[in-house]
This record gives C-alpha cells, structure tokens and sequence, in this order.
C-alpha cells in the first residue's frame, strides 16, 4: 500500500525555505522601524552635511547641530568629519548651549593643535565666554560683565591672549585685542566694585586689600582711579595717616581733577536697576 508524503513529514529543504523567509520578513521589518525611528538613515556624508549647513542657513540650530552629530559619528575619519567637528562650536553656542560649544571647541583644539582653522577655534572660544549668558534679570538690569563673576571674563581673556600670542597676524587678532582691553577694564572694575562693598560695610582693611590688588593687577584701567580713592578713604577711617597721605599725593598726581573729590563714593543707580 502506498503511503502518502505527508506520513513522512516535509523535507528537510522545505524548513530551511521556510526558515529563511522568516529571517528576510524580520529584517524587511527592523530596516522599517529603523528607518521610521531615524530618517537620516543611509544618508551620505555629504547629504548629512548639507542638510546641516541648509539648517544653520534656516536658523535651526538644534537640527544642524543632530545632523553634524549624526556626521561624526558615523563617518569619524572622513573630511566631512573634521568639518563637522569644527562647526560644532558655533552650531553649539548659537543653540545657547555654552557648556557644549566649549567643550567642543577644545576638542577640536586638542585633535587638530595645526588645523588652518585653529585661530578661528581660540577666537570662538573666547566669544563664547565674553558674551555668556546674562539671563532674563541681566538683560532687563542692563547688568554688564563688571557686576558678574568674573570666572567667564578671565577665561575669555586666556583665549584671546592665546589667540594674539600664537597668531599674530590671523584676522580675529585686531577685535581680540579690543576684547582684550575691555575685560582688562571690566576685571578691574570688578575688584573695585567688591572693594567699594567692603567701605560701605565697614570693612576697611578688606577694602584697601582688594583695592591695592586692583592697582597692582591692572594699573592702568580706567576703574584705578576709584581704587585710589577708595585706598584713600580706608587709610582715613583706619587711622593710617601716613599711608592715607601717600596714596592721596599719587591720586592727586595721576588725576589731578578726579571727580571723587566732588562726589565722593556715593554711587546713584537708574530706578529700574534691582541692587
């Protein structure tokens, strides 16, 4: 009698056809997911930074800076990728992220020390801590880097120092050079400002300290002339004739005309300023 295939079961080929169907359906479905999840998918290097340039041009920062992520990470060795690395600085900052345009820009300076770029590196770096974030109560006080801590200040004025140190003659030295002198002035405005603090409080010997550092530190910005006066005025409270003498002959040679002879310390703020 003869028995039917089915009684044998099926063959042996018919499992792996069917075995391999299932694997081709399966991976036909993780390249759709996969595809849906991120649709830069496939994309090329220089599709990815097209599209990133095309963003920056729109003002989407958020996307360029995914799509020059998205370029590093999948194509770390090509030219499309140190590229990449080198806008991810300013793509980073014009997103108000600071902390990770810094972090980039020093990256890049440590990955590529001889880049043809690298002055445009320290110069952004120094940007990006010169112009840091006041917030909404800085803008609406007019709050300027004198009054802020002056962490930020210094740090900008390492990086445009190191700009005109090793690049003399790149095209950002000349507005770095100016940057430089307004930090200068800013820092020692800012030690004046916490010495005129220690007056107001009583604290005399904090307040010719920090004034005497000022003079030190930054003899010639403009905010000296107040240190002076501020020295002054602690060396009379403290009962330091001498002293207070000797820095008055040096005010009166230096600025002969010094307002705070008229005004004293007394400071007048616009009714809108909150401090």
């Amino acid at each position: 009698m003869m028995r039917s295939l089915a009684a044998f079961g099926r063959p042996p080929a018919f499992f792996r056809l069917l075995a391999a169907l299932f694997v081709a359906i399966a991976l036909a479905g993780c390249s759709s997911l996969s595809e849906q999840a991120d649709p830069t998918a496939g994309w090329s290097a220089g599709r990815l930074y097209s599209e990133a340039k095309e963003a920056q041009a729109d003002g989407n920062w958020d996307t360029a800076a995914k799509y020059l992520e998205k370029l590093e990470a999948r194509f770390p060795y090509g030219r499309f990728a140190q590229q990449a690395q080198l806008e991810l600085g300013y793509v980073y900052w014009k997103a108000n992220e600071a902390g990770s345009a810094l972090a980039a820009c020093d990256r890049f300076i440590k990955l590529h020390p001889n880049h043809p770029a690298i002055d445009y590196v320290y110069y952004l770096k120094g940007l990006i801590n010169f112009n840091e974030d006041l917030g909404l109560i800085g803008y609406i006080s007019n709050q300027d880097l004198s009054e802020r801590d002056p962490k930020a200040a210094r740090e900008a004025f390492e990086s445009f120092r190191e700009l005109t140190i090793r690049f003399p003659d790149s095209k950002y030295t000349p507005d770095a050079i100016k940057r430089m002198d307004y930090l200068v002035n800013a820092l020692a405005q800012q030690d004046v400002n916490v010495a005129h603090y220690y007056m107001r409080r009583g604290a005399y010997v904090a307040a010719a300290n920090r004034a005497q550092y000022a003079i030190k530190t930054y003899p010639r910005a403009p905010a000296i002339e107040e240190a002076m006066f501020i020295l002054v005025k602690a060396y009379d409270e403290l009962g330091m004739t001498d002293l207070r003498d000797d820095a008055d002959r040096v005010l009166r040679q230096n600025f002969p005309d010094s307002r705070f002879y008229q005004t004293g310390l007394e400071r007048k703020s616009p009714w809108w300023k909150l401090w």
